[in-house]
């Protein structure tokens, strides 16, 4: 079924706000209460993964990464649930000699454009949460959460290639201890992996004012990322960046055990 934008803008309207507000929510800050704790008095500071992980040991860290997550997989599923089916309209072909007229358009489907719109609201609500004066966590969760679930919700036999990226992502951090970078790699990756989809499903339609801006969307999502964490770059490239030590985490969960 094609569609024009003016029918459904508002179900996207409202499917970004209430991503946003979802997003808004962090559970880092709610975890770290029920601790007796505030996660933004602990560590680095920031209500995220990492930190928690550092502050009370990877299972609560665990905990909270599935939570965070779970920001970018609802958004995209509705996104993906709501529009499905959908194309959007784009072109008439003229009137046949019959004087009937036959629509026709490229294949863009909405679903495509709403769920990384919807998952890049929650991500921008779980960065920039206006319940919290606009000071949030960096994003990677919910953001693997969205790529995660966005490149095998069509295609399910993508998971377990997901599933063996973020284990890679895991592993490179226990490695080299460097979160920061780690969390980075994977965001990037998942990027160009459903860059690659939408550039072999749009090849033909590149020009087209929906193709650019679901790319435009992609690349929203590293600029945010990479933005959010550009106080770990300047530390990295000074060698003076937290380590994210996976052992200790295992340590701390055992020593309390």
């Amino acid at each position: 079924m094609y569609v024009n934008l003016s029918e459904i803008w508002y179900w996207l309207l409202l499917g970004a706000v209430c991503s946003y507000f979802l997003g808004c929510f962090n559970f880092a800050v709610l975890i770290s209460k029920l601790k007796h704790k505030d996660i933004r008095s602990q560590g680095s500071g920031n209500p995220g993964t990492m930190n928690m992980s550092r502050t009370f040991g990877w299972k609560i860290g665990l905990i909270n990464f599935l939570c965070d997550a779970l920001k970018g997989i609802i958004p995209v599923m509705v996104g993906h649930l709501a529009f499905a089916g959908m194309y959007f309209a784009l072109s008439a072909v003229p009137p046949s000699p019959a004087g009937a007229a036959v629509e026709e358009g490229v294949n863009v489907a909405v679903s495509d454009f709403a769920r990384y719109l919807f998952g890049l609201c929650a991500v921008a609500g779980h960065v920039f949460p206006v319940t919290m004066k606009f000071k949030g966590g960096k994003g990677i969760a919910t953001t693997l959460g969205v790529f995660t679930c966005g490149v095998t919700c069509e295609v399910g036999w993508f998971f377990p290639i997901a599933f063996a990226f973020l284990v890679f992502i895991v592993f490179y951090i226990y490695v080299f201890e460097w979160g920061s970078m780690g969390s980075l790699i994977g965001v990037s990756g998942f990027t160009i992996w459903q860059g690659v989809i939408f550039f072999l499903r749009y090849s033909a339609h590149l020009s087209n004012g929906y193709v650019i801006a679901t790319f435009m969307l992609l690349l929203v999502f590293n600029l945010i990322t990479w933005i959010a964490h550009h106080k770990n770059l300047y530390r990295l490239m000074g060698g003076e960046e937290h380590r994210t030590s996976i052992k200790k985490m295992i340590h701390k969960n055992k020593s309390k055990a």
